[in-house]
């Protein structure tokens, strides 16, 4: 019984051994997948083809062409100001007033009324220049011209002498049918508001229709385009507006656009 023990020990050393013998399996590397699972084939990268390059230029090229085309439709509108849109005091002709104002907005800072905005998107103003819109808020003319005196690049001129050399636009009467005046009232709100009461604005007799009538007067070479008048036009549309001077005033001289004449100046029949 001893040796038959002593036997069955050694059985399994002796297979312990015969393993030790047999050659080690390789280290598998941190995670690498078991040797027994087989492997997805690689997929072929799939290449770009000729067509698909040419229709992706081709598509690239027309949405290049398109934001041209915005872009220049943009530029053109955002040189042009809307009739509404009014200039700070002391601003120079349009043309080189966007050429001169680098859109710091100094000026609508220095405004002490808030008068002055900056145009952004869908304004009536070329972006980043500054504006007012009389109906909303007026120029209440500080007598410093604190906006004008800001500007760093002559867009607005910093030398104008006082408030009243201001050239924001010109009042107009725009709509005798709807002015209370015309209609034999006695209003007169743009003249007793007006800045520069009985030299911008005065009211002058009229005989309409055999009635006598008070009819307010702008006069051109006083009035500063303030807006104040405008503003407090009682109507729900104003029938006095301020407009900038080029469209609100007119100019003497023959209409380049209008009838051709004959040398004796008389119209030509045949055209």
């Amino acid at each position: 019984m001893a040796n038959k023990f002593i036997a069955d020990r050694v059985e399994p050393s002796a297979a312990g051994a015969n393993a030790a013998q047999r050659s080690p399996a390789k280290a598998r590397p941190a995670g690498s997948p078991p040797a027994d699972i087989p492997r997805a084939p690689a997929k072929k990268q799939a290449g770009v083809s000729r067509r698909d390059l040419i229709g992706g230029l081709a598509k690239s090229a027309g949405i290049a062409c398109l934001a041209a085309v915005a872009l220049d439709q943009y530029v053109r509108s955002a040189r042009a100001i809307d009739a509404t849109a009014l200039r700070p005091p002391g601003a120079i002709d349009e043309e080189q007033f966007l050429s001169a104002c680098v859109r710091c907005g100094l000026c609508v800072r220095a405004c002490p009324y808030d008068t002055l905005k900056l145009a952004t998107m869908g304004d009536p103003a070329p972006l980043g220049t500054p504006y007012f819109i009389a109906r909303e808020a007026s120029c209440l003319m500080c007598p410093d011209v604190p906006c004008a005196r800001v500007c760093p690049t002559g867009a607005l001129d910093r030398n104008i002498p006082d408030i009243r050399h201001a050239n924001m636009g010109i009042s107009v009467l725009v709509d005798h049918e709807t002015c209370l005046n015309y209609k034999g009232m006695h209003c007169s709100i743009c003249h007793r508001v007006c800045p520069i009461r009985n030299e911008a604005i005065t009211l002058e007799k009229q005989t309409i229709k055999g009635r006598q009538m008070l009819i307010p007067t702008v006069h051109s070479n006083k009035c500063t385009g303030c807006g104040t008048c405008e503003k407090h036009c009682v109507l729900e549309e104003a029938a006095i507006r301020v407009l900038p001077r080029p469209l609100g005033q007119g100019k003497s001289g023959r209409n380049s656009a209008g009838r051709p004449i004959t040398g004796h100046g008389g119209l030509r029949r045949d055209i």
